[in-house]
């Protein structure tokens, strides 16, 4: 390729017009693609006679799944509309796109694809070609892609299970082995066509499954190598390629593999696997919802992408179950020790709540009042603020650390049955977007050998500044609005003070002793940030794209890992900063009554006298359980509603067809054209959904036990949901192979490490149990208390401090006095008269120190007993490891026994070339064989 050749996606806009004159050339020379990456290409020479794709009649089999002839088997759809059909414009825009589809397509030709045309029976305009991949070509990518395939079965015992006595009641759990087999194991290795004879394989037809074929003819992933690398245009030295950008200009309308059947109705076709029907009645289906997940069968049909991110959901709802139950546990003990809590008590208290007067929360119009107005919601916190909560986040932070652990050994374990062990990285070819900008040259550091790179070293750090500078504005952006909710809540916190305890609520009665400012505030506010957070998803997603765009990274997983650090980044801070906020900024700088701390012109917002713990639970429900709720939504009645308009114009169109039993006379192919196509991002927000489910459960669990129990509820329906998605309303997704979760696994250990710390601090600085501790061991007793034993008892009178309503200054006094001489506040402060008034007492420097000293032990021994399961528990099972090198073994065998032969028959064709009386055309050509060995 000479150096003033350019790959490029699109040189011109698909609006712009053709110059009639300028012919689209066709180059001769062996330049388009190194050989290496199209072994099966051969450039059209100039002038030559493009070949045609063959078009014949539906043969009125809807479920047949090959071309006419019943024996080629169909490994792709496209889909166009006729140009000849379509209104002519003045740009020239149909007759260019032709021109575009027919050398795209004699290129297919040209690199041994067959291809058969239908006209649809619906629509006369559109046209379906039919794309098959023959055994020879399918040999040759199997080679190029390094496509593992079996070689032996395993002949190594599994070990048996330990639930196998109970196999008569677990049976039931699990899909229907007289429908879904279980798959057989067996060693594989990367395939060569010259050892063909090595592979295990009955049915020449069945040896590459329809997933490995339409990897292969695929544009996704191992797909560059035909589709996405076929040129349909070649103009001077710009050459445009890939079916990509063909179907991003309305060349094509559609490019996808087919499904094997209807999902609610086996193929009437003979030899039909009938996997789709298979997996919706025991996976999708509603009935089925308590069933383990067919992985193999789900891997087998959509290939490793999908079945890793499946086997990731089903086995984080799985450990979901044990913290679900003892976060139950939890609750169900706070809610039985919430009437015994004695500070509670002494809250609703006639003579002890009811006597204490609390100062006003706000500035002049707001009023005095009594302590037991907080009566039910004190009991309510009691719930959530108790000592199991604390065993319970201690038992959550051991919990995400099994979870990662056990985790890392069931994916070692699907990377050796799914054959992914060896995928690396450098496997995957570039994207086309990527090749596309090719313009510069550097030398390859690692092979030395010059290649094309789309930005120089200066280039890539401009763009890399532009998008951490763009990913900041947006995080600001947030932040911004946070700010606003704050603002918000002070300025309807004052509104709330002033007319809630002013107005008669009889119409509230049944809710009355709950509305309090604190409440009405923080539910109004989490509301208002639910919508806010929503709005800003919205609009950051479409930014995150445009920016990993710009970068333009390298591979598809390059894209992806980029996109899903932007993305997370943002939701991060988008979903969790409200909860930080309240956790950790709330309350914790606001002065005292004769001084209090401002905000502008707000005076800061306050804690309830028992904390801010229950306002972190508001906070956290509206959000999870809205985000659920609208998640969904957008899965399933959206989709619902879409399927029923598609059904009715399909009835409308069905009716003015006059074909009889038309349903029964549509092709597969246009059936499945009529459902919708999967996005290339779709699998990512499934993943990024769930790590922020993952985030809320971990994060904040010490102030929301019950967290596990949503979490659990909404992934059963998730997993279903998913799957009801993919098999009912999408086309069938084109298989990718994947390793891992990809970036997703450090994402997720980075929220382990952190959920550590934020439960820790929840528990020291948002709850009350350090304050309550203190004073039990400490201050109830003497010196400091006047009780003879540890006790409770006049909690409540030490955690409020005195203030002397004279010391109130003019801009904070309240209106209303009612002749009141003193007011209690939450803190810890000496009282009027003293030397030091209104200063920090020695109970409040005590608490700061065990505060702290309960966050550095609870790290230390978790983060430690984190680190000692990490290592006892091995990423990778023992069985595995025997069986990854049972297989190496044998593939060095099958290596060493072929050039063994090589080399034996070599030596031999030596001997008789030197032996006169052989004559040398009986032994072959001894050129040809020193070419294959």
């Amino acid at each position: 390729m000479s150096e003033n050749d350019v790959l490029e996606m699109e040189s011109l806009s698909d609006t712009e017009g053709v110059d009639r004159d300028v012919s689209v050339g066709m180059v001769d020379e062996e330049i388009v693609y190194p050989e290496e990456f199209l072994p099966t290409y051969h450039t059209i020479a100039q002038g030559a006679k493009l070949a045609k794709t063959l078009q014949a009649e539906f043969n009125n089999k809807p479920d047949s799944l090959f071309f006419n002839d019943g024996v080629r088997r169909i490994d792709f759809i496209l889909v166009y509309e006729d140009e000849d059909k379509k209104e002519f414009d003045k740009k020239n825009t149909p007759q260019r796109h032709k021109k575009r589809r027919q050398f795209f397509e004699a290129s297919l030709m040209n690199m041994g694809l067959e291809l058969e045309g239908t006209k649809s029976v619906l629509d006369d305009k559109l046209m379906f070609v039919k794309v098959h991949m023959p055994w020879d070509v399918l040999c040759t990518y199997a080679e190029v892609l390094h496509i593992k395939l079996p070689i032996q079965a395993n002949d190594l015992s599994s070990r048996p299970s330990p639930w196998r006595f109970l196999s008569c009641i677990t049976k039931h759990f699990y899909p229907n082995e007289d429908l879904i087999g279980k798959e057989a194991e067996f060693f594989t290795a990367p395939f060569e066509k010259d050892r063909l004879e090595y592979f295990y394989m009955k049915d020449k037809d069945l040896f590459f499954t329809p997933a490995m074929r339409s990897r292969m003819a695929s544009f996704e992933m191992l797909a560059f190598y035909i589709l996405s690398r076929a040129p349909y245009e070649i103009r001077g030295n710009a050459k445009k390629f890939g079916i990509t950008k063909l179907l991003d200009s309305g060349v094509y309308k559609a490019a996808y593999p087919l499904h094997d059947c209807r999902f609610n109705v086996r193929s009437r076709e003979e030899g039909c696997p009938n996997e789709r029907y298979l997996l919706y009645q025991e996976w999708a289906s509603p009935k089925s919802f308590y069933k383990m997940q067919p992985l193999d069968l789900i891997r087998k049909y959509y290939g490793e992408k999908i079945g890793i991110y499946f086997a990731w959901l089903g086995f984080y709802t799985y450990m979901l179950a044990l913290a679900a139950v003892v976060g139950l546990c939890c609750f169900i003990y706070g809610y039985k020790t919430q009437e015994t809590s004695t500070w509670s008590k002494e809250v609703c208290d006639p003579q002890i709540g009811g006597q204490i007067v609390m100062c006003p929360q706000c500035d002049k119009f707001c009023s005095y009042w009594r302590l037991n107005n907080t009566c039910e919601a004190s009991k309510k916190l009691c719930i959530f603020d108790n000592f199991g909560t604390l065993v319970f986040a201690v038992f959550m932070s051991i919990w995400v650390t099994l979870f990662l652990e056990f985790w890392k050994r069931y994916q070692a374990q699907l990377e050796y049955e799914w054959d992914t062990v060896e995928f690396l990285e450098q496997e995957e070819p570039s994207r086309p977007e990527y090749e596309a900008k090719c313009i510069y040259e550097r030398k390859n550091p690692v092979t030395g050998v010059k290649e094309k790179i789309p930005y120089t070293k200066c280039g890539r750090c401009v763009r890399v500044s532009i998008g951490i500078g763009t990913v900041l504005f947006w995080i600001l952006l947030i932040v911004a609005s946070i700010v606003g909710v704050m603002v918000y809540r002070l300025a309807v916190f004052f509104a709330f003070s002033t007319s809630l305890r002013t107005q008669d609520l009889k119409q509230l009665e049944p809710i009355k002793e709950y509305v309090t400012p604190q409440m009405a505030t923080s539910v109004t506010a989490s509301l208002i940030n639910f919508v806010v957070i929503m709005i800003l998803n919205m609009l950051y997603e479409r930014v995150a794209i445009w920016i990993t765009d710009f970068e333009l990274p390298r591979t598809k997983t390059d894209y992806e890992n980029s996109l899903t650090l932007k993305m997370f980044l943002f939701q991060f801070v988008n979903y969790y900063s409200s909860c930080f906020y309240i956790a950790f900024a709330k309350g914790k700088s606001v002065g005292y009554p004769g001084n209090p701390v401002y905000l502008g012109h707000y005076r800061n917002e306050e804690c309830d006298p028992g904390g801010c713990l229950f306002e972190l639970t508001t906070q956290l429900s509206i959000i999870m359980g809205g985000k659920a709720i609208w998640n969904n939504i957008q899965e399933v009645l959206l989709p619902h509603l879409s399927l029923i308009f598609h059904r009715w114009v399909k009835n409308l169109i069905l009716r003015h067809c006059a074909r009889g039993d038309a349903q029964n006379t549509i092709p597969r192919w246009e059936q499945d054209y009529r459902l919708q196509p999967f996005s290339s991002l779709g699998l990512f927000y499934e993943y990024l959904e769930m790590v922020i489910q993952f985030g809320f459960v971990t994060l904040f669990v010490a102030s929301f036990p019950l967290a596990p129990v949503l979490a659990l509820v909404n992934n059963l329906f998730e997993i279903r949901v998913d799957a009801w998605k993919i098999l009912t309303q999408f086309r069938r997704i084109v298989p990718e192979k994947a390793q891992d979760i990809g970036a997703w696994q450090p994402i997720l250990q980075g929220i382990t490490i952190v959920a550590v710390a934020t439960n820790a601090m929840i528990i020291a600085f948002t709850s009350d149990m350090i304050p309550r501790l203190v004073y039990y061991w400490s201050f109830s007793v003497s010196p400091y208390g006047g009780y003879a034993n540890n006790t409770m008892q006049g909690y409540i009178n030490s955690s409020l401090s005195v203030f002397d309503t004279r010391d109130f200054t003019n801009d904070s006094k309240p209106i209303d006095s009612y002749n009141i001489t003193t007011c209690r506040y939450r803190d810890f402060r000496y009282p009027p008269g003293h030397p030091r008034q209104y200063e920090h007492n020695v109970y409040y420097w005590h608490v700061i120190a065990a505060k702290m000293a309960f966050i550095i032990v609870l790290e230390h021994i978790v983060y430690l007993t984190k680190f000692i399961l990490s290592y006892m528990i091995p990423d990778v099972p023992y069985a595995v490891k025997e069986q990854i090198k049972r297989e190496k073994y044998l593939t060095q065998v099958i290596l060493h026994e072929t050039n063994l032969k090589l080399v034996t028959k070599h030596l031999k064709l030596r001997d008789d070339e030197d032996d006169p009386a052989v004559p040398p055309e009986e032994n072959g050509s001894i050129e040809d064989l020193d070419n294959n060995f």
